[in-house]
């Protein structure tokens, strides 16, 4: 790999390393693909092996805790101080991130403002400065379009590179202005090499639930992974009515009273247990909660085609509900009445 302690994605990797050894720079870089298979990992080794001092720059990785508990924190500043002081980081002088932030946890008109003022600032070592906008896809059509004012000529000394999961979510402008790196989830292989490099506990249950993303399989808190799970599990089994919905009441209220726990975060474990009843359905193996595979089961017995179909839209519904701060117990609630009545 070009790139040292970096996994899979090998052709984009190359491509930015090549850039480097050509001097010939795309100014702004777009990486996408699924959460948790490299793309900001990958923004910060480009940014090191072009700038130096890696150490600095991988201070500012996202994932850590200190940066995290940061980000947490300015969720209870008001509106009016988080657009007075807008968040970035940049331990490397000349490599700026800038993160979602938040209760909708979105990139800011405020930060895009910010990005263009430094974005004029000459570099104060060597030739370049690097400037990361993580989750593009999280940003309004206002700071998409502030940000565009700056894509449209940017300083020869400035690389912007953006990362998003979904590429069609950001404007087709943004899209034309940018090199597109398209980034896919890792091979088993890789990453089981990823595994064994951190040495990850549990290594093959991380693997089999994080579907190919490497960053999902580190950061994975197993004892809070199957307890979030259990909740879910519990859910889809009163919608399926394999369970009273009383039962359901018991789980919601222990819901309600969490509050750090955010609505988000179940949903994306509730896609991969609707992919494993999916197959239960067509008689194949459970590939990603093979550990509740006896569960799975039972739902899949009782349930349709037509339900399975229901409840992927109705979790696509309370996604987007979720970055509007809906209240998370009632959303709950209203999609286990709805699947029970499917």
């Amino acid at each position: 790999m070009p790139f040292a302690n970096f996994y899979g994605n090998a052709g984009a990797a190359q491509t930015l390393a090549q850039m480097i050894e050509q001097k010939r720079l795309a100014q702004t870089i777009l990486l996408t693909g699924p959460e948790g298979v490299g793309k900001a990992t990958l923004a910060r080794r480009f940014g090191a092996a072009l700038l130096g001092d890696a150490a600095k720059i991988e201070h500012d990785d996202l994932s850590l805790p200190a940066n995290l508990e940061l980000i947490e924190q300015r969720e209870k500043w008001t509106s009016e101080k988080r657009a007075e002081d807008p968040l970035f980081f940049s331990t490397h002088p000349d490599f700026v991130t800038f993160a979602p932030e938040g209760p909708l946890r979105q990139i800011s008109i405020q930060q895009m403002r910010l990005l263009r003022e430094r974005a004029q600032l000459k570099p104060l070592r060597g030739e370049y400065r690097v400037f990361l906008i993580d989750h593009l896809d999280r940003a309004n059509e206002q700071s998409a379009n502030s940000l565009l004012k700056i894509l449209e000529e940017p300083p020869e000394h400035l690389v912007i590179i953006t990362t998003a999961e979904n590429l069609y979510d950001l404007l087709p402008t943004i899209r034309s202005r940018s090199l597109v790196l398209q980034m896919s989830r890792l091979e088993d292989e890789e990453m089981k090499e990823f595994a064994r490099a951190k040495g990850l506990p549990e290594a093959e249950l991380r693997i089999a639930l994080a579907e190919g993303s490497p960053g999902i399989a580190a950061r994975l808190d197993l004892d809070e992974f199957r307890n979030r799970r259990a909740l879910l599990l519990a859910a889809f089994e009163c919608s399926a009515g394999l369970r009273p919905f009383s039962d359901w009441v018991k789980e919601s209220e222990w819901f309600a009273n969490s509050r750090s726990e955010k609505l988000d975060a179940y949903l994306k474990l509730g896609y991969g247990l609707l992919h494993d009843i999916l197959r239960a359905l067509n008689a194949k193996d459970v590939l990603n909660n093979r550990d509740v595979q006896s569960r799975i089961a039972k739902i899949a017995e009782v349930v349709s085609f037509e339900w399975l179909d229901r409840a992927a839209r109705l979790l696509d519904e309370l996604v987007l509900m979720a970055r509007r701060n809906i209240q998370k117990t009632a959303a709950m609630d209203a999609m286990i009445i709805n699947l029970r009545n499917t």
